[in-house]
């Protein structure tokens, strides 16, 4: 049976002529050389080699070693058809103290790889924080201090200046619901603590610096487009039970509310703010900083949430209940490209976003090159055709999407699972550091193709 469909089966007309069609990745997945050129640990080095922490005993030391390969993935890139890549900067490689003196060899890196992206006609989308911050700012206290986000406001004042004349479109920061959670209360992501009220006053320092950030990053380049990185999830209950709902209604806003709500100007929610039973930094002006208005917004979705209430779990006291018969990806995240669709239309219609882009949606399976030399991966080219068809539809009802980014271009370090869990469209062979473009690589090539051919 083939794995793809006829391009033509899929909505592409819905999207716009100058749809971004475009891979993501994150430094500390991809790079390696984590001591070259000057480079300091961040808190993923420390985290990685720190027993128990990550399958297999995996780190990012070499990953990819896409800092030395960059001009073949910037091929790849070009080969897929691709006139977009989102990439992020690791701040210690620029700034190895945290705060301080600039690494010039840091960002000539950066620099030779924007000029080449530019040469292949591919638009760079530049993240400032993809979770790697410099271990000696952790060691002062990380994100739970204010002085963190200054320093943030810093580094990306440096990186915006010089790169700012060829790059447009910046991230302030990916995923903060991640670092503020995850890393900091749940302890499975860097740092690796499992504290409430750390947290909560990472989670807000993390958006105060990205109030900051994207001031500095508007002063260094006048008509820069700023956007924010959110993951989120559709939330349900897992039965109609007042209970339920109600554990539902926390859980979005744990996963969704507290990270959207402050940065649309609502104020951070005082449910949530009773839940949690934590102060806030809060100064005066704060809140005008995070809700500084923004020119796109990135949305990460990879799957919905059922919960149940769970009083006596942690917060948001919301179990997360797992429903039988549903497709799953290899991480056992369930499939449901309806989600999508959703999150991007409540973005638009309840919290005006203007301009969205998925920043990053993809699945992982358990990819190998066969007998032929190939790397067949029909789940992976239907679950991309589904989530494209919800961008459609979502595009069909009103949201303003401007462009889609794949995770990921290259299987890669996939954080505390280590390099078993493979999301690229095209596979490493870790021992070999080979590329090879997988048959879902080849049918996003088709697709942009089509739309291209639609277009003109």
């Amino acid at each position: 049976m083939s794995e793809s469909t006829d391009p033509r089966t899929l909505d592409l007309a819905a999207f716009p002529a100058d749809f971004a069609w475009g891979t993501a990745t994150s430094a500390y997945q991809i790079e390696g050389a984590v001591a070259e050129d000057g480079r300091t640990p961040s808190i993923w080095d420390t985290f990685s080699h720190t027993p128990g922490t990550i399958d297999n005993a995996d780190h990012g030391d070499t990953a990819c070693d896409h800092y030395h390969r960059w001009p073949e993935d910037v091929a790849l890139m070009k080969e897929l058809g691709t006139d977009a890549y989102r990439m992020s900067v690791a701040w210690p490689r620029v700034v190895p103290g945290g705060d301080g003196p600039v690494n010039r060899a840091g960002l000539d890196f950066y620099d030779r790889l924007v000029d080449a992206l530019l040469a292949a006609g591919i638009t760079p989308n530049v993240t400032l924080y993809h979770w790697d911050l410099p271990q000696v700012l952790q060691d002062r206290g990380g994100w739970t201090e204010r002085a963190t986000a200054e320093h943030f406001a810093a580094y990306a004042s440096a990186v915006a200046t010089r790169l700012g004349d060829r790059v447009t479109r910046w991230a302030t920061l990916n995923e903060p619901l991640c670092s503020a959670w995850i890393g900091h209360l749940e302890g499975r992501m860097a740092p690796g603590l499992t504290d409430l009220t750390a947290a909560v006053r990472a989670s807000y320092h993390l958006l105060l610096g990205h109030g900051l950030a994207t001031a500095a990053v508007r002063a260094a380049v006048p008509g820069a487009e700023i956007g924010l990185v959110t993951n989120h999830s559709t939330i349900a209950p897992a039965s109609s039970r007042p209970e339920d709902v109600a554990a539902a209604r926390r859980a979005d806003g744990h996963t969704n509310r507290w990270w959207l709500d402050p940065v649309y100007g609502r104020g951070f929610p005082t449910d949530m703010r009773e839940l949690y039973g934590v102060e806030l930094p809060e100064r005066p002006g704060d809140l005008e900083l995070i809700s500084a208005p923004l020119d796109w917004h990135g949305l990460n979705y990879y799957f919905p949430e059922t919960v149940a209430d769970d009083p006596a779990g942690p917060v948001p006291h919301a179990r997360a209940v797992r429903l039988p018969d549903v497709p799953r990806t290899g991480m056992d995240w369930q499939i449901d490209a309806g989600g999508l669709e959703a999150l991007l239309l409540r973005l638009t219609e309840e919290y005006g976003v203007r301009k969205l882009y998925v920043t990053e949606n993809g699945c992982a399976f358990p990819d190998a090159v066969g007998p032929d030399g190939a790397v067949h991966d029909p789940d992976r080219v239907r679950y991309l055709e589904q989530h494209l068809a919800a961008c459609a539809r979502a595009v069909r009802k009103g949201a303003p999407l401007a462009g889609y980014y794949a995770w990921s271009l290259l299987d890669n370090f996939e954080w505390a699972y280590g390099y078993d869990k493979r999301f690229g469209l095209v596979h490493v062979d870790y021992a070999t550091q080979r590329r090879t473009v997988k048959s879902s690589g080849r049918r996003y090539a088709e697709i942009i193709r089509a739309h291209r051919a639609d277009r003109d």
